[in-house]
């Protein structure tokens, strides 16, 4: 998969602009506050349907403007393809693929095909649950359209199952006779998210072994096992009848704890990855080299599973992350780029080899 052109209008500082992309090593140069991370986040909107850095659309359209658009023209292993997003204020996007109009974001994701690297990621072993959900969510969807419709229709439920929760102290009634059907939905598609995360990690964890060798001569030994909040073993989830039991069962077995929580005490959305070094929790136990040696290795796993998956490497992404880096994981990842598009943005060009040059300065790129 390779991006071949972006135009961009009106989006963050970015004016106008129009960007071609060589298929191998692409380098945005500039000072910081120029317009580098905006133009990442241009490509990455197209692939995700979200920005990796806002959840308020309106802070992506540029100051006084009254729209918003992005034009990105992209190859996969078939034909050459367009993905086109025009965001107004307090309105609906107008989303086209291949000049054929589409409903809504969601349905375009996994057309295009990104792995996103900046330096928040560094810190994703030892930051909470969620960040590591994130990870698999964003990894998952762009691989299987059914797994993010399943995950929106649990958040959904999600979001009508706590406020019914939150309502219980003043209507009792309605909360007795109608959580047991939400509690069913949730259960369902719980089990749905979970069997795809359990076997994307058992792919990707064969990778991160790969990769964290590769960095640290075979002297440790990764892994990364599911950690559903139904407590059974990462195998079991696989059996989705089971794991539809347990999430249910759960979710019937305490009512009044969830009604003095306000929320929610069970399911997808308070699972994790655990992540280890030689049988220890890495989170807990391994130095900050070790933790960001696995960042590193689980953000490359990301790519090689959709390439194993999808029959072809995604864009990547890297956001100022060599800066971030030593020299032996600079290095290191330097040498994984090669055979692969990448997109990095810098302060200090001179410390990466090879590839593109594009000059950003006040959202212009030359």
């Amino acid at each position: 998969m390779e991006c071949n052109k972006i135009k961009i209008r009106n989006f963050r500082n970015i004016e106008e602009a129009e960007i071609e992309f060589d298929a191998g090593v692409n380098i945005l140069a500039g000072d910081n506050a120029q317009g580098k991370t905006n133009l990442l986040e241009a490509i990455s909107f197209t692939a995700l349907g979200k920005s990796f850095r806002t959840t308020h659309e309106e802070e992506m359209i540029r100051f006084g403007a009254e729209s918003a658009e992005i034009s990105l023209d992209f190859t996969d292993s078939v034909r050459r393809q367009n993905i086109t997003v025009r965001m107004m204020p307090g309105k609906r996007r107008h989303i086209e693929q291949n000049k054929v109009k589409v409903g809504r974001l969601s349905d375009i994701v996994g057309a295009f095909r990104t792995v996103l690297f900046c330096p928040e990621h560094l810190s994703l072993i030892k930051d909470g649950p969620s960040e590591r959900r994130n990870y698999l969510d964003i990894a998952i969807s762009q691989l299987y359209p059914v797994y993010l419709k399943s995950l929106q229709r649990y958040n959904q439920i999600l979001k009508q199952r706590n406020q019914l929760i939150r309502r219980a102290e003043d209507d009792r009634k309605t909360f007795h006779d109608t959580v047991e059907f939400w509690s069913e939905q949730l259960a369902h598609e719980a089990a749905v998210i979970a069997r795809y995360r359990v076997q994307y990690l058992k792919r990707a964890a064969g990778q991160i072994r790969a990769c964290f060798a590769e960095m640290t001569d075979d002297r440790e030994v990764p892994d990364a096992v599911y950690a559903g909040s139904s407590h059974g073993e990462p195998e079991s989830y696989e059996d989705m009848e089971q794991t539809e039991k347990a999430y249910f069962k759960l979710l019937m077995s305490n009512h009044d704890r969830e009604i003095g929580a306000g929320s929610t005490l069970w399911g997808i959305h308070k699972d994790d990855i655990d992540i280890q070094i030689n049988g220890r929790s890495a989170r807990a136990f391994a130095s900050q080299g070790q933790q960001r040696s696995l960042a590193l290795a689980m953000k490359l796993a990301e790519g090689e599973v959709c390439a194993e998956i999808c029959g072809e490497k995604p864009v990547f992404l890297f956001d100022d992350v060599f800066s971030e880096l030593d020299s032996s994981r600079r290095a290191y990842l330097s040498g994984k780029m090669k055979k692969r598009q990448v997109i990095i943005t810098t302060c200090e060009p001179s410390g990466i080899a090879g590839g593109k040059m594009i000059r950003v300065e006040n959202g212009k790129y030359f």
